[in-house]
This record gives C-alpha cells, structure tokens and sequence, in this order.
C-alpha cells in the first residue's frame, strides 16, 4: 500500500487503500473528511482484521491527535478520499469553533465506541448489521448527504465482515435475509432504506421484530 498523500495546500488526497496514518506514529494534523470513506482497524497476528471505527464525510480523523496522542491503531482509505489537513501545531491559533467541533467530534465517537461493544458482544448478526446500517444513515442524514431515505454505501461485505465480527458468508445470507423482508436495498454502492423505523426495531430489538417486517418477496443476491 502507498503511503504518501498528494498535497495541496490545506487539502490532501488519498487513494484506496492508502493509509492516513500508521499505527505508533505522532501525527502533526488531524484530518477532516470531507469526501471519501476510511477506517482504523486492529490485525491479529495470523491476518484477521477488526474494524473498530468508520470515519465517513463530516468527520474528523482523529480529534485526540490534536492533544499530542499517538497513532493507537492505523487507519486507512476504503475509498478515494479527500481531506482538510487540520495543523496541530496551530491549533492554537485557530478559532474556538474549531475546537468545540473536535470536542464535540470526540465524544460523539467514545458514545458510538460504546455502542459498538453492546453490539459485537450482545447482539445477533442481524441486529448487528441492522444497527451499523442505520447509524451509517443517520450519520449520512446528519450531513445532508441522504437523499428519500437512500445514501451511498461503498463498504464491500467483506468491510462489512470486519466491522461487525462475522464472515462474509454469514454477511450475505443475513443481508439477503433483510431484502426479502424489505429492510434494505443495496445496490451499486447506494443503500436504500424503505422503512427507518422497521429498520431501527431490528437493530434495537430481539430477532422475532423480523417477523413483523417479513414480506413474502423472494430471496435475491445481494451485490458486495
């Protein structure tokens, strides 16, 4: 994978699979995304990858680095990105909004870590995935870049996998599960929510909420 970024002037580009950052290094900007999805992720040692957050446009990679922290684990470009480098050795000299954007930034990302726990350590895989639809929506909504309840939605199943602890075959049959109930479309990397909150009772609830959203649509492939 590359590993220099194209540069000009506050912007910065990255290419797929690119890295933002390494994991131990001490990076002298944070980055706010402003096109582009990436992810920071942990690899055991025999190549397993957990993904454990997803920075999409709107966000900041990663506030804490603005206070001197290290790079805890790497982060990488799951699609062409493209960012506003955020100087942390003037951070002092920006303005207060900014800083109040990053806190805001930081706690919003320790609330969504949180939630991510109960979902790997409690809930089924079709809550799990139901759940990582949703916020991804929401998140999307929140930044005006949902359209009629739809968003772009480029994770592969395999990403997909790796954020929400299953395989990949157990991502497909679940997702297909959920498009014969007419939870979700997807497709050409555009998600499609036809109801939010049967949606959202998936995600928050137990298995059975599936039964009343169940549809008698038969089983389709669902693309990765």
């Amino acid at each position: 994978m590359a590993s220099v970024a194209s540069v000009s002037d506050d912007s910065v580009c990255f290419r797929p699979h690119q890295y933002l950052a390494r994991e131990h290094d001490r990076p002298n900007a944070i980055f706010r995304i402003e096109e582009g999805w990436a992810c920071r992720f942990h690899l055991l040692n025999d190549g397993r990858r957990q993904v454990t957050a997803l920075f999409l446009p709107g966000d900041y990679c990663e506030p804490q680095w603005g206070w001197g922290r290290r790079v805890s684990q790497p982060i990488v470009a799951l699609t062409r990105v493209r960012a506003v480098r955020i100087d942390c050795v003037s951070l002092t000299s920006r303005p207060s909004d900014l800083y109040n954007d990053l806190r805001i930034a930081l706690v919003a990302t320790v609330d969504r870590q949180a939630e991510w726990i109960v979902s790997l350590g409690r809930k089924s895989a079709l809550e799990r995935i139901a759940q990582l639809l949703y916020e991804i929506y929401e998140r999307m909504d929140e930044r005006g870049l949902a359209f009629g309840q739809q968003c772009a939605m480029p994770l592969t199943q395999s990403v997909i996998a790796d954020v929400t602890g299953l395989t990949p075959v157990h991502v497909n049959r679940t997702l297909q599960v959920m498009r014969s109930a007419g939870l979700v479309r997807l497709q050409s990397r555009w998600l499609r929510i036809p109801d939010l909150d049967a949606l959202r009772r998936v995600a928050t609830g137990p298995m059975s909420a599936l039964n009343a959203e169940r549809t008698r649509s038969p089983i389709m492939p669902v693309q990765s």
